[in-house]
């Protein structure tokens, strides 16, 4: 499946983002269900059923707070990239959690930075984010290092979940 810039809310050079559609689960399974991605992001390879409902829950999070971690494609032909976006890390702050998934075809392309850059400044510029929060598997060192190059302070460690390993934590405050 590919994607026309019409549906675009958000582009860059190469990227364009939309919003996640229930028929998006094709692009679901072959995001989160490849094991390179999966293996980051999860404790294992994910049923499809899990899936399904991480789409719902991206989707829910979208109607409830207008982020979702956002499918983006090539603008040049709307090849699927990934996805990367925001969820409430506290609402009450006006504290952001960006996270970024690229499918392996497309690593170390720079297409992780190139979305990344869009989404903070969409945050901070659009949204009034006061502060981006960021964690990482801490086996991913390509993640650690465009979360400092962009300028995320490591500020603890916690418990993710879905992972059930302990992540690195960053945060990125709203500059001045």
């Amino acid at each position: 499946m590919v994607a026309t810039g019409d549906e675009y809310f958000l582009t860059t050079a190469r990227l364009g983002f939309r919003t996640w559609r229930t028929d998006d689960i094709d692009l679901a399974v072959a995001l989160w269900g490849d094991p390179d991605v999966a293996r980051f992001v999860f404790a294992g390879v994910p049923s499809r059923g899990a899936i399904e409902e991480r789409l719902a829950r991206e989707r829910a999070t979208q109607a409830e707070h207008g982020t979702q971690y956002w499918p983006i494609f090539l603008r040049a032909g709307g090849r699927h990239v990934g996805c990367c976006g925001l969820r409430p890390r506290q609402p009450e702050r006006a504290v952001h959690e960006i996270g970024f998934h690229i499918l392996p075809a497309f690593w170390r392309q720079g297409f992780a930075r190139e979305a990344a850059g869009a989404v903070i400044a969409h945050a901070f510029d659009r949204l009034g984010a006061s502060a981006i929060f960021a964690g990482h598997h801490p086996g991913n060192t390509a993640s650690r290092d465009l979360l400092l190059a962009f300028g995320f302070r490591q500020t603890h460690e916690e418990l993710y979940p879905p992972t059930g390993l302990v992540h690195p934590s960053y945060l990125l405050a709203r500059p001045p």
